[in-house]
């Protein structure tokens, strides 16, 4: 048997059988979980919030809320930014406290 043969024969071999990858095809991992933002979600609505931030999107905040919907929330909203300030500050007297 030729020996390129036999190499081309082994390399389909371990193509075929070898393990299925999990990963997503790169046009699904570089785009952005949030395309478009709400203003207004009112705060006794939400659950909890999950902030997103990738190389190529701009931070993002996901808000799920009671209803288990999730929203996406515009990050330069005022109250979101008060949020964040006050949970730095927290941040940064438990670490000065330890």
């Amino acid at each position: 048997m030729d020996v390129k043969l036999l190499v081309v024969v082994a390399a389909l071999t371990v193509v075929i059988y070898a393990p299925s990858s999990q990963a997503k095809p790169i046009s699904l991992v570089e785009r952005c979980y949030c395309r478009s933002t709400v203003n207004s979600v009112p705060r006794g609505y939400i659950r909890e919030l999950r902030f997103i931030h990738t190389p190529n999107c701009p931070f993002q905040v996901i808000a799920k809320l009671k209803s288990s919907k999730e929203v996406c929330v515009n990050p330069e909203v005022r109250w979101l930014q008060l949020y964040l300030k006050n949970a730095l500050n927290k941040m940064k007297k438990s670490k000065q406290g330890n």
